[in-house]
């Protein structure tokens, strides 16, 4: 039995976002080493489902295959982002809002802390939004007392950190 060819995806070669911290550039070399550790077992597990013979027949060669191929994706996904990474350096004491820059705003007299990264590392429960978004994006280049209305939503930054 062959394992089906899936047709590429709405999303298929859409890069990502190479803007990222140093952190999370560390991450991703950490989570790259670790799937270039598990080739040596996956690489070993079609060596021994291979040995079973007739390949038509064996769904667990086909599988592990399979297997093997999405983790030789990944490494090379990964590969390319950090080849094509842009490290993000904060800048102190900046006066307009930047990548990694943390801007407190003012919304409906209440003040609300965001942190400008790239859209690998958004988090909005946590206040980390990318400069892509419509707010990051607003934000980007604003100084200190700047106002940005978006949507309905009208923003005014206070502080930047």
């Amino acid at each position: 039995m062959q394992t089906p060819q899936r047709k590429p995806g709405k999303y298929t070669g859409i890069k990502a976002d190479p803007n990222i911290t140093q952190a999370k550039y560390n991450e991703l070399e950490a989570k790259l080493e670790k799937l270039k550790h598990s080739t040596v077992f996956a690489i070993a597990e079609v060596k021994r489902l291979a040995a079973d013979g007739d390949f038509s027949e064996n769904h667990a060669y086909s599988m592990a295959k399979g297997r093997l191929r999405g983790i030789n994706q990944r490494i090379l996904d990964i590969e390319d982002h950090l080849r094509r990474a842009n490290i993000i350096h904060p800048q102190a004491n900046s006066e307009t809002v930047q990548l990694g820059s943390l801007v407190t705003v003012e919304i409906n007299n209440k003040q609300k802390t965001f942190q400008i990264l790239g859209s690998a590392e958004t988090n909005p429960n946590k206040g980390i939004i990318s400069n892509n978004s419509p707010i990051g994006a607003a934000l980007m280049g604003k100084r200190v007392g700047g106002i940005v209305q978006v949507r309905a939503v009208v923003y005014r930054v206070i502080k930047i950190n």
